[in-house]
């Protein structure tokens, strides 16, 4: 199976970056996962309520490992939460144009993880979908 239809083949998702403010690629993103059905929890630093759900300050916090993460991030930040991604054992992670690190991608590829890291943007597949 490719890196997107594992990414999406996943039950629970989790958005890093996600942001309160609508206008707001995180915010996008994690509406867009909502609005296809799926299961997703917003990761934000600041603990914040995100469309009606709270926001979780790591993925560390999450009730459940998802299966996929979204990252949103500055790649400074997205080595971090990749970093993390990794010791949970998070099987599939998506880099969203802006967000990707070389670094973090060597090290889920490395780890075993499916990456998305080609400037392939998740709003993109998901209106095909």
């Amino acid at each position: 199976m490719d890196a997107i239809n594992s990414f999406f083949s996943g039950k629970c998702f989790a958005v890093a970056g996600a942001s309160s403010d609508r206008s707001k690629y995180g915010n996008i993103v994690f509406r867009a996962l909502i609005d296809s059905g799926r299961r997703v929890y917003p990761i934000n630093p600041k603990g914040i309520n995100i469309e009606g759900h709270p926001s979780f300050r790591s993925l560390g916090e999450l009730p459940e490992v998802p299966d996929s993460l979204s990252i949103v991030t500055p790649p400074d930040v997205t080595r971090r939460i990749v970093a993390e991604a990794i010791a949970l054992g998070v099987k599939n992670i998506w880099m969203q144009p802006g967000a990707n690190d070389p670094l973090a991608s060597e090290s889920a590829r490395a780890s075993g993880a499916q990456v998305i890291d080609d400037g392939s943007c998740i709003l993109v597949l998901l209106k095909r979908m």
